[in-house]
């Protein structure tokens, strides 16, 4: 049973294909979120599946949302997949307008074609849900960040539960903690009979750091909340009454 959401902001929405600056882009993002889910993606519950889901797609979303362009193809979605997704997920943001129904891009890059076709062969998930996660994953995966931070999502630890989630298959294969767009890309070389590394021990790699390294941050919506909360701060401090020295 797909989960349904009310939206309390959808008036945000017309806004979201105009961002002017990078803080501009953030609050976008968090805006678009926040209309679709009714609540910050710091605030998010993700307890069960239903829950989790949503705020996946959601994020992806909110990220497109982000950056110039179509929204439909940032988020690596078709129009008609756009629809059928907001309709099912998110009922209350079909009625926005233009900001979310833009038109379908130009002809498919081959790149993104090859890893959704390579998610979609390992789906562990029925529903549409998986089919659009496929795609929306694939696309993102060509952007120049970790692929949890162009996906929107927290931290690393909700991409790892997202594809074990719904590609359990080929999340499973990643026994070695490699970061997941290195690990589509080999995956894609072994099953073309290529291999893309240059040893065969990962440690004598030049390029294990590439493959193994650190894939800490933060969210690229985060940084909204913290201005946030730092001028909360801030002003509760200039409202208290100074003390004189003792």
């Amino acid at each position: 049973m797909q989960r349904e959401q009310s939206i309390d902001a959808v008036s945000v929405l017309p806004a979201v294909e105009q961002p002017t600056t990078p803080r501009g882009r953030e609050h976008i993002g968090t805006a678009a979120y926040r209309a679709l889910t009714g609540g910050h993606p710091a605030d998010a519950v993700i307890d069960d599946d239903a829950g989790f889901d949503g705020h996946v797609l959601a994020s992806i979303l909110a990220v497109a949302a982000m950056e110039d362009g179509v929204l439909a193809e940032r988020a690596g979605l078709a129009a008609a997949d756009l629809a059928s997704l907001l309709a099912q997920w998110f009922p209350a943001a079909c009625g926005t307008g233009v900001a979310w129904y833009a038109q379908d891009a130009d002809a498919e890059d081959d790149e993104v074609a090859m890893v959704r076709d390579l998610l979609l062969t390992h789906r562990s998930s029925e529903g549409d849900a998986g089919r659009w996660l496929a795609a929306m994953i694939a696309r993102r995966a060509m952007e120049p960040n970790h692929l949890w931070e162009d996906l929107g999502l927290r931290d690393r630890s909700e991409l790892s539960r997202l594809l074990s989630r719904h590609f359990a298959p080929i999340a499973n294969r990643n026994t070695q903690n490699m970061r997941w767009k290195r690990f589509f890309y080999r995956a894609l070389c072994e099953s073309d009979g290529f291999v893309m590394c240059t040893t065969p021990v990962c440690t004598e790699c030049r390029d294990f750091d590439l493959c193994f390294g650190d894939e800490s941050g933060e969210s690229r919506m985060a940084d909204r909340r913290r201005e946030a909360s730092l001028q909360v701060v801030l002003s509760a401090t200039a409202a208290s009454p100074s003390r004189p020295p003792e």
